[in-house]
């Protein structure tokens, strides 16, 4: 479709947005003259939109928009004057395709690298009032009008936005679709990005006419096209964090590439990026949607998608203020779970190797201030700035969110019955950031249990029926404290800024070789890269009976320390039992103890050793794990005392075994990783009430996997 044919359908847009066409090409053309183009050139058009006129808005799509702009420029090498945004009341069907052609059509050249970026609804609507079949589409500002009492969505098809990444004449074409087009039948704790429509609906017929122009078209390039979900059945969700809401799928990416280096496989990415959703609550699978019958995802052009620098970071210098000491940082590579207790004194390295002190945040945006040392180098903006310490509060607790659905009298006595639990906090679902929810069964009203935040009951958390809702958290409280020493593992993970060399994998074991399942190594260490499992799927898939093991290389000079800690199905910790059994003297009693696990430097370990006997074998039902190999340089002493104290039977020497005082091991395991931190003894009041990490002291890697 002509340019000229777009300008005619928008003028009444234009003019509700009081524009005349000229302001409206003048705008576009501030976008597309680049004072500095780099070679190749760089475009993106980012749309996101959270206010629709008829319908419940959504949080998190500027955001997401924000999200994206940031990191196309600081890790990317976009230029700002090439990325065009479209949000709110400006990204209507007319506007996004105007400026797709305007901004990418006309614009890009062949090996240019070009970005398209959606976050919001999405539905599915038939092109023919006679069809059964109902296509995708991602829903415009300006949605829905009514005529003679029909109901006409101005929505843009996938079908047709696909068609058009395909007309680019370039190769290095990447989208990336944050919604999603089924709603699920209960959502709790997170919004969900897809909107119902009734099959009457009808599509505006200039969308159709538009559809029919582009498939006449010969495509010139085969897309990447990455997607917030990889099944119908499935929704893209957007989360409150702290002080913002974000797309969970947008956040989680976005902060992966922040820390990633150009080496990284698609595949690796998307199977960090899912692990980082479980961590949010949501078990939506992210997907890279072919464009073309039988295409080989192996074979997609992803450069575009990876970040030019060999260098990760955690975030960016965005303002310096006049005395050039304090600074604006961007903070949007940490990971998301961390983010929120991300505490004051935290240190952050400048590529000049001076460092920041963290002095307060909000939201994505924190003050820092340079260290006061003789002669130090003033930071610039742009500078990538690396976690060097990390400061958590010691009093962190587990936040349940209360369902909605509850009446005024149940959100009492469930408020009041958290309040009696110890490290446990209360919040009403949907308003602040929350880990899990307290509320009543769909299917009956008269149970009460808990759910993760995308309203999946966890396994052995409901109740009678009629169960008084004070006894319900009774109930859960042993629970409660199992989650939480999850949630605190969790906070320890730094796989982005470790300067510990430390390469896992997870395999399972045949009678041939060992075939890796899932993969992890530190980032910001010198050594190769893990090549990449044959598993399609992000989170792989382990059959029940398989036997498993972990390869672990120490790359780094240093013997390591090693904890590994597990949730089964959200419900049982679980923990890596190192079997060692003493002969007490004068007794013919046989003590478990555990010991401590220790690999040297530049040496290989598997767990379990393969001279202890003791197999790791996956035994039925089904179910699905994570777990957090964390590594220090020195000892776990306080936590192996306390993990000591527990008795563990004789006859069941399993090395995966249930794990018991669940939150006073993860506390004593913190207090451990603090006490090898050589930085904690120059930061004076900040150690009495927290632990201070020292990312040159210690290692946490994160894997997920489903039995079945």
């Amino acid at each position: 479709m002509k340019r000229r044919t777009f300008f005619n359908r928008i003028g009444s847009i234009l003019a509700v947005l009081g524009l005349t066409e000229a302001e409206w090409l003048t705008l576009g053309n501030r976008y597309y003259y680049a004072l500095a183009q780099p070679s190749p050139r760089k475009l993106a058009l980012l749309i996101g939109i959270n206010q629709y006129p008829k319908i419940p808005p959504l949080s998190g799509c500027l955001t997401d928009v924000e999200l994206q702009r940031e990191l196309l420029i600081h890790r990317f090498g976009f230029q700002r004057s090439d990325i065009l945004t479209l949000t709110e009341e400006q990204a209507s069907r007319e506007f996004i395709q105007a400026a797709f052609l305007d901004h990418l059509g006309k614009e890009a050249q062949a090996d240019d690298v070009v970005v398209f970026h959606f976050s919001g609804y999405g539905s599915r609507v038939k092109l023919e009032t006679s069809s059964e079949i109902m296509e995708n589409a991602l829903v415009s500002a300006n949605e829905t009008q009514i005529l003679e009492n029909e109901k006409i969505v101005n929505y843009l098809l996938e079908e047709s936005l696909l068609l058009l990444l395909r007309s680019l004449p370039t190769s290095r074409v990447t989208a990336v679709l944050d919604t999603s087009y089924s709603v699920p039948s209960s959502v709790i704790g997170l919004k969900n990005r897809a909107l119902q429509e009734s099959p009457e609906t009808k599509l505006v017929a200039e969308e159709i006419d538009f559809l029919k122009q582009l498939k006449t078209q010969k495509p010139l390039s085969n897309p990447v096209v990455l997607t917030a979900t990889s099944s119908p059945k499935q929704s893209a969700r957007e989360g409150i964090f702290s002080g913002f809401s974000a797309g969970l799928f947008t956040y989680a990416l976005t902060q992966y590439l922040w820390e990633a280096t150009p080496a990284t496989k698609i595949q690796v990415a998307l199977s960090h990026v899912e692990n980082s959703l479980y961590k949010l609550g949501s078990k939506q699978q992210p997907n890279i949607l072919t464009t073309q019958k039988n295409q080989n995802v192996e074979k997609l052009d992803v450069t575009s998608i990876l970040p030019d620098s060999n260098i990760g970071a955690e975030g960016v210098v965005r303002a310096v203020e006049e005395d050039g000491k304090t600074v604006q940082l961007w903070l949007a590579g940490l990971p998301p779970q961390v983010l929120l207790y991300y505490g004051v004194n935290s240190r952050l390295t400048l590529p000049t190797t001076e460092q920041l002190v963290l002095r307060s945040r909000s939201g994505l945006t924190a003050k820092a201030q340079l260290l006061k040392i003789e002669g130090a180098i003033p930071p610039q903006v742009g500078q990538f700035v690396e976690e060097a310490a990390r400061v958590l509060p010691k009093n962190i607790n587990l936040v349940i969110g209360l369902d909605t659905r509850l009446e005024r009298i149940e959100r009492v006595d469930a408020t009041s019955g958290f309040a009696a639990t110890a490290h446990v906090s209360t919040v009403v679902a949907g308003e602040q950031p929350a880990d899990y929810i307290f509320g009543k069964l769909q299917q009956t009203p008269s149970r009460y249990g808990l759910f993760t935040l995308d309203g999946e009951l966890i396994p052995n958390t409901a109740g009678e029926v009629g169960e008084a809702v004070k006894v319900a958290v009774l109930r859960l409280v042993p629970k409660l404290s199992t989650l939480l020493a999850a949630k605190l593992w969790r906070l320890t993970e730094n796989q982005g800024s470790s300067r510990l060399a430390i390469q896992a994998t997870l395999e399972i074991i045949n009678d041939k070789s060992p075939q890796a399942v899932t993969q992890r190594q530190t980032l910001r260490t010198q050594h190769s890269p893990l090549p990449t499992p044959h598993s399609p799927l992000p989170t792989p898939l382990v059959p029940i009976g398989s036997r498993m093991q972990y390869r672990l290389q120490n790359q780094s000079d240093r013997p390591v320390y090693l904890i590994l800690l597990g949730l089964k199905n959200n419900q049982t910790a679980t923990v890596f039992y190192a079997w060692e059994i003493p002969q007490e003297p004068n007794t013919t009693e046989n003590k478990l103890l555990f010991r401590e696990i220790v690999i040297p430097p530049g040496e290989t370990v598997t767990l379990p050793e393969n001279n202890t006997g003791s197999e790791w074998v996956i035994a039925a039902p089904a179910f699905f794990l994570e777990q957090q190999l964390i590594f220090s340089t020195a000892p776990f002493s306080a936590t192996l005392a306390v993990l000591n104290t527990a008795k563990y039977p004789t006859t069941d020497q399993h090395p995966i075994t249930p794990l018991s005082k669940s939150l006073d091991v993860v506390q004593a395991l913190l207090q451990d990783l603090h006490n090898a931190s050589f930085i904690k003894t120059e930061m004076n009041g900040a150690a009495t009430d927290s632990y201070i990490l020292d990312v040159n002291n210690w290692a946490s890697l994160s894997f997920n996997f489903q039995v079945v």
